[in-house]
C-alpha cells in the first residue's frame, strides 16, 4: 500500500518526467494534508527540469510564474498543476525574491517556510524526503519555521500571516522561536501589499473553524496594528463572538464570507469601516454591503439588547422597526451577528438575551420582515400620488418616512385613502 496517493494525474506528470531523465516530486500542501489524513486535490511538483525543458515535455502548458522557474501543466480534464524548478532564494525584499535554479531537492526544501511544507514525495518510489522533521512536527502538532525562523520570516513578511493562518488551521501551537520571529516581523508587515492582506483575512475566514484564535494571534503579535490598525484593540469577546457565526468550512457562497467579515469589523469603530474595506481592497459591492451591516449594528445593537432582556418579548411593532431600519434583507444577517456577540457575552458570564429568546424572535422577525409593510417601497401610495394631493418638494420624501414610521405602528393602516388622509393631516 503506497504511503499517499495523489491524483493519477498528478502521478502521470512525474512519470513523464522521470522518463526525460529529470526528477520529479510532490511537495507542499498535498503532502500536508495527506500525511494528516485530509483530502487536498491541489498537489503541486518540484523537478529538476528547468521550466523550457518542462514546456517541451507536456502539450498543453501555462507560464504562470516562468521567471521563477514554474510552469502550469493542464492535465486531460483541464486541472493545472504547478511545476517547479529546483531554485533558491539569492535577495529578497521581504515580499519578492531572486531566485536561481538550484541542483538538488534538498536545495529547494531548505527554501520552504516551514517544515510541514517542507516534505517531498515520489510516487515513482513510494518515497519521502523530510530533512527538516515535517513528520515529526506533524505528530507534535508544532508549527515551525525552516531552519533559522527570523530568516525565514525576513525574506517573506507574509509568513508570519501564514504561519498564524496554518497554526489556527490545523490546531497546532507555535514554536517558540518561531513565534517569536513573528513578533520581530510584525513591524515590516506593511511591506504587504493591502491585496495580499484582503487575502489572508479571507482564507482564514474560508479555512479556519475557530476564527478566534487566528484574530487573536493578529492582534498578540501586532499584525492588526500594522496593517488594520482599527482592529487593534479587538476584545477577546469580540474575537469569541467569530466563532459563533457558525459557518461551513470552505463554503464559498459570498453571503457566508460576508457575514464571518461583518462579524470581524464589526469590532471597528462607527463610520470607519467602509474606508477599511476599501483600503484593503474588497470590491465596492462587498464593501457597501459589509459596511452597511456593520453600521446597523452599532446603530441598533444595544436598543435590541435591551427590548430582548426585558420580562416579555418585543411587540411586532417594535421587530417591524427593526425591520425598517434594517432593511429586509439585512435584518436575518444583523440578528446572526447580534447572537454571536450575545452568544459570546453569554459565556464569558455577561449579562445578554438568552438564545431561546433570540431563536423565537429571529424566526418571528424574519417573518414579519417578508409579511408586512417595512420599506418605503411597501407602502400602498407613492410620490406621484403625494404630488397629486399638493405636497412637494423636500417634505414629499419627509412624508413618507413619516408614513412608514405610521404604518409600522400598525400595519392594517396601508390603504391608500388611510395613508392620503394621514398625508393632508401631516402636510
Amino acid at each position: 500500500m503506497p504511503l499517499m496517493q495523489p491524483p493519477e494525474t498528478v502521478v502521470e506528470i512525474t512519470r513523464v518526467l522521470e522518463a526525460a531523465g529529470y526528477e520529479a516530486w510532490c511537495v507542499g500542501g498535498g503532502v500536508r494534508d495527506a500525511l494528516l489524513g485530509i483530502p487536498n486535490l491541489d498537489w503541486d511538483l518540484t523537478t529538476s527540469a528547468k521550466p523550457l525543458q518542462v514546456r517541451k515535455l507536456f502539450r498543453r502548458t501555462v507560464p504562470v510564474g516562468i521567471e521563477f522557474g514554474t510552469i502550469g501543466v493542464l492535465d486531460e480534464t483541464n486541472v493545472m498543476h504547478e511545476v517547479t524548478t529546483f531554485r533558491s532564494d539569492v535577495e529578497t525584499d521581504g515580499r519578492h525574491a531572486v531566485v536561481r535554479f538550484g541542483e538538488s531537492l534538498e536545495e529547494d526544501l531548505a527554501r520552504r517556510d516551514f517544515t510541514i511544507n517542507a516534505i517531498a514525495y515520489s510516487p515513482s518510489r513510494d518515497e519521502l524526503r523530510d530533512p527538516f522533521g515535517g513528520q515529526r512536527d506533524l505528530g507534535a502538532r508544532t508549527l515551525r519555521a525552516v531552519g533559522v525562523p527570523k530568516d525565514r520570516m525576513r525574506e517573506d513578511r507574509l509568513r508570519a500571516l501564514r504561519a498564524i493562518r496554518f497554526a489556527s488551521r490545523f490546531g497546532f501551537t507555535v514554536d517558540a522561536a518561531t513565534w517569536q520571529a513573528i513578533l520581530v516581523s510584525a513591524p515590516y508587515l506593511g511591506k504587504l501589499s493591502p491585496e495580499r492582506v484582503q487575502q489572508e483575512i479571507v482564507k482564514t475566514m474560508n479555512q479556519v473553524a475557530l476564527p478566534s484564535v487566528a484574530f487573536g494571534m493578529w492582534r498578540d503579535s501586532g499584525a492588526f496594528a500594522e496593517l488594520v490598525p482599527m482592529l487593534a484593540g479587538i476584545t477577546d469577546v469580540e474575537l469569541l463572538a467569530l466563532d459563533h457565526l457558525r459557518l461551513p468550512l470552505l463554503d464559498r457562497r459570498p453571503q457566508r464570507l460576508q457575514l464571518r467579515l461583518a462579524g470581524l469589523f464589526s469590532a471597528a469603530r462607527p463610520g470607519t469601516v467602509l474606508a477599511m474595506l476599501k483600503a484593503l481592497r474588497f470590491s465596492n459591492a462587498d464593501s457597501a454591503w459589509i459596511g452597511g451591516l456593520v453600521e446597523r449594528w452599532h446603530d441598533m445593537g444595544r436598543g435590541m439588547k435591551n427590548e430582548l432582556m426585558q420580562p416579555e418579548p418585543p411587540a411586532d411593532s417594535v421587530l417591524r422597526a427593526w425591520a425598517g431600519r434594517a432593511g429586509r434583507t439585512r435584518l436575518a444577517p444583523l440578528l446572526r451577528i447580534a447572537d454571536a456577540h450575545w452568544w459570546a457575552e453569554r459565556e464569558r458570564g455577561r449579562p445578554a438575551p438568552s438564545r431561546e429568546r433570540v431563536e423565537s424572535v429571529y424566526r418571528r422577525a424574519i417573518r414579519i420582515a417578508y409579511r408586512d409593510p417595512v420599506e418605503v417601497s411597501d407602502l400602498a401610495v407613492n410620490g406621484d400620488d403625494l404630488l397629486r394631493i399638493g405636497i412637494t418638494g423636500k417634505r414629499l420624501g419627509e412624508t413618507l418616512r413619516a408614513l412608514l414610521q405610521w404604518v409600522l405602528e400598525d400595519p392594517s393602516r396601508n390603504t391608500p385613502e388611510s395613508l392620503s388622509n394621514r398625508a393632508r393631516e401631516l402636510s
